[in-house]
């Protein structure tokens, strides 16, 4: 880090826990090889993109495969800052539990973000600019209904991006992580209300089918536009 660069209290934190045994472990166990893999084929096939530069906003291009990457990278850089900031300071409220669990999910967040970050090499989109000043982080009704938000949103959103991904090795990828957001999402819910990880009735806006078992999934135009309420960087989308 440069002498000169400003940094905020919530990306010191990030910095100190990624750089932590436990930090860097899950990241190492969760990517693995394959995070190499996409990297490479990211490089080889396209060396002409660079989204970096996110100064007059983040493109989505939809396009191909890597417009479907990026937009799961934007989502997981929005949940990543979310948790990161719950874990440095959770709600008196918490229980050593429920303070443990949050921490978890921190660095499965983190792991996803930097996945992708990784995958994406020059494809990837820079850091989105978030804005959860409609969060009261030291309510924990407040934390938990933002957490439920997030995640129901996050499993409906790979879940309506899953039809546009070309790639088996991705398609698979999607469903390694959208059952990990699952798993958040059933917990949270049962933090809220025991026994509501099952519901899916509530779910029916996002797209959940009750009836059939099915849970829900929204095309990227309808996430974003719930998202955005959280994300100050503007996302313009393309190709769609």
């Amino acid at each position: 880090m440069k002498n000169n660069e400003l940094i905020t209290q919530d990306e010191l934190q990030e910095e100190r826990l990624f750089n932590s045994s436990l930090g860097r472990r899950s990241f190492l166990q969760f990517a693995g090889a394959s995070a190499a893999g996409i990297a490479l084929m990211a490089a080889g096939c396209k060396k002409d993109r660079n989204y970096g530069d996110v100064s007059m906003g983040a493109t989505l291009d939809f396009k191909d495969d890597f417009g479907v990457l990026n937009y799961a990278y934007a989502l997981e850089q929005l949940e990543a800052a979310f948790y990161v900031k719950v874990a440095s300071a959770p709600p008196s409220s918490f229980t050593t539990a429920q303070k443990a669990y949050f921490q978890d999910i921190q660095f499965h967040e983190v792991a996803h973000r930097e996945f992708f970050k990784n995958a994406l090499g020059t494809a990837a989109i820079g850091s989105l600019e978030v804005d959860f000043s409609s969060i009261d982080f030291t309510n924990a009704t407040s934390v938990l209904g933002a957490a439920m938000a997030f995640e129901d949103l996050g499993v409906a959103a790979y879940n309506g991006a899953g039809v546009r991904i070309k790639s088996t090795d991705y398609l698979v990828l999607a469903g390694k992580i959208v059952s990990v957001e699952a798993r958040h999402a059933a917990y949270i819910r049962d933090i809220i209300s025991n026994g509501t990880f099952a519901d899916l009735a509530s779910l029916a806006p996002l797209g959940a089918v009750n009836a059939n078992g099915l849970d829900g999934a929204l095309t990227p135009d309808k996430v974003l536009a719930i998202a955005g309420k959280y994300v100050k960087t503007k996302i313009n989308v393309i190709n769609l």
